[in-house]
């Protein structure tokens, strides 16, 4: 391997191995110093170019870029590794390499496997080789996330695949757009490790990793839907977020995945493009021991608090103040808040009581730089209402299992609300079921269960969507979260880079229609 550069060369000199922003990465850190559902921002030209797109990205591998790890979501951001559905932006499952797809009863659904599909290494994708690689995923230990608690057969019947679920699942096809359920060659699952170095079927092909340096991707000519605009993605891991705004800057990189907000400032701003996340920072309220346990006093911790403030200050303008646990990210939240039946649902909260010094402790923890911030501005803010405030901060693998085990009254935490399905319902019944996984609010209520297995229950589409949202409402009315602000993601692309995909769920970035400036 040549020997990388150490300083800033100008696009026309540089190299297409993917790897010299790594260097320039390094040199920056020693000599100065912290589930489509896309969204492009413009058409692309479609027109295959000689131009590559050089990429830094956020996190390196964590497991060889298996498919069964997170490291899949990378995978599907390059437009390497294929899905057999896709979700469009409001969550709904489109085709991708099935065609079509039918539920033949309960707990059986049918999917009709595209044809003249090839993967990179050249072996003609089958109905037979599609059940194979998702059986790999299936047999999986650990499962991908995906699929746990997901009890799941599948089979090659002619030009279909059978998926079988042990109990009626109407997200089967959701569940089969998550990038941990790419389909590859053969070839990847020969090893004891899933290969996916040359064994997708995406209009990029993976050609090279360098451990958790960087990655090569080129034009995959033969691609089902057609080549792709540029001619390959050079990928650069850049964990630095000092160094990625840099690349972004000095014209390094033509897209940058997560320019922090400390960076923001320094990075001309119309190379900047904010993305709303999945992702709600809430206030999780001890509905069983303790102060919160009285409904009164959730209604007087609701009232106290002032989102804004810690929208302009912690955040700097760059997040949404929340009207609910789900944000701009899911596009018909909005909508189905603006009706009178969720307005109703919301009509007889408990009226806010009289804190009168009562002594609350909120923790949170330091893995999200933001948090120990919010929680001071929180602290004020319930202080000045009456309350009598403790915080208690600690790395989160050392403070999790007391916040779930109901240790404290309140707890700060950005949690994700839509996961792999790209659905919400898990999210709600893990953090607000009576028998909820992740309840931190020690909550149950019939009401709200009773709501969570309708949304559970419904099928996909209006009527999900309408059960979600009344879903939101109940656990609203009982104020066992406070939902404050809503997340967002910079995406720095420079000048001339059209066609990048801003997806909210970060499975879509670089597409067949992203183009650069040659």
């Amino acid at each position: 391997m040549p020997p990388r550069s150490s300083v800033l060369t100008p696009r026309s000199a540089r190299r297409t191995t993917g790897l010299g922003l790594a260097a320039v990465s390094l040199l920056l850190l020693t000599g100065c110093f912290a589930e489509g559902s896309s969204i492009s921002s413009a058409e692309g030209s479609g027109e295959p170019t000689d131009a590559r797109v050089e990429l830094a990205m956020l996190q390196p591998p964590r497991s060889g870029l298996s498919p069964l790890s997170d490291d899949a979501f990378k995978l599907s951001r390059w437009s390497t590794a294929e899905t057999l559905v896709r979700l469009d932006e409001a969550g709904d499952a489109q085709p991708m390499l099935a065609t079509a797809w039918e539920q033949l009863d309960d707990t059986t659904w049918s999917f009709t496997i595209r044809d003249g599909v090839t993967f990179h290494d050249g072996t003609a994708m089958t109905a037979e080789n599609v059940a194979a690689s998702l059986d790999r995923a299936v047999t999986a230990e650990p499962a991908p996330r995906i699929l746990d608690g997901v009890q799941m057969s599948v089979a090659a019947e002619g030009d279909t695949v059978r998926v079988t679920t042990a109990e009626a699942d109407p997200l089967v096809p959701q569940r089969l757009s998550s990038p941990q359920l790419s389909v590859l060659a053969p070839a990847a699952y020969e090893g004891s490790a899933v290969d996916p170095v040359g064994h997708g079927t995406g209009p990029f092909e993976l050609t090279a990793v360098d451990g958790t340096s960087g990655a090569t991707l080129e034009r995959y000519e033969d691609h089902w839907n057609g080549a792709a605009a540029a001619a390959g993605i050079d990928v650069s891991f850049v964990p630095d977020g000092t160094a990625r705004a840099a690349a972004l800057r000095t014209g390094e990189a033509d897209v940058v995945e997560a320019v922090p907000v400390g960076q923001a400032a320094q990075v001309e701003q119309e190379l900047l493009e904010e993305v709303p996340m999945p992702r709600t920072n809430t206030l999780y309220l001890n509905t069983e021991d303790g102060p919160f346990a009285d409904a009164g006093l959730r209604a007087a911790a609701r009232q106290a608090l002032d989102p804004q403030t810690i929208v302009d200050g912690v955040y700097e303008g760059r997040a949404d103040v929340a009207a609910g646990l789900l944000g701009p990210a899911i596009p018909y939240a909005a909508e189905k808040r603006d009706t009178e039946p969720y307005r109703e649902l919301l009509a007889d909260r408990p009226e806010a009581g009289d804190p009168a010094g009562k002594k609350i402790t909120i923790g949170t923890f330091t893995d999200r730089a933001e948090l120990p911030e919010v929680a001071v501005q929180l602290q004020q803010q319930l202080e000045a209402a009456g309350f009598e405030v403790e915080l208690e901060v600690r790395e989160y693998q050392y403070i999790e299992a007391d916040a779930i085990e109901g240790a404290f009254d309140a707890f700060i935490l950005s949690r994700a609300t839509v996961l792999d399905s790209g659905d919400p319902v898990a999210y709600m019944v893990s953090d607000f079921g009576c028998e909820g996984s992740f309840n931190i609010s020690q909550f149950c209520s019939e009401t709200v269960d009773a709501a969570l297995d309708k949304a559970e229950k419904a099928a996909p589409g209006e009527e999900r969507r309408t059960a979600i949202l009344e879903a939101e409402a109940a656990i609203l009315a009982e104020d066992a979260a406070i939902p404050m602000l809503h997340e967002r993601v910079i995406q720095g692309e420079q000048d001339g880079v059209e066609g990048a995909a801003r997806d909210p769920r970060e499975r879509e970035l670089i597409t067949a229609e992203t183009t650069v400036a040659e």
